[in-house]
């Protein structure tokens, strides 16, 4: 899995610019993608920001009042 993401661009030539105000179907789109998909493309995006930061799980934090 760790060299899916080593190689991860993203294509500039699918972008468009749109308003805010129109409306979108993405909502539709997550709604009907699997759980597992989903987290899946958190996945990516969290090796995108973070690259080779990225820890295997997310870090909990304890906080006391």
């Amino acid at each position: 899995m760790e060299k899916e993401f080593i190689d991860i661009k993203i294509d500039k030539s699918h972008l468009s610019v749109i308003s805010l105000t129109d409306p979108s179907d993405e909502k539709d789109y997550w709604l009907k993608t699997s759980p597992i998909k989903r987290l899946q493309h958190i996945e990516v995006l969290r090796r995108i920001n973070y690259g080779n930061s990225a820890t295997s799980r997310l870090q909990r934090i304890l906080e006391t009042t």
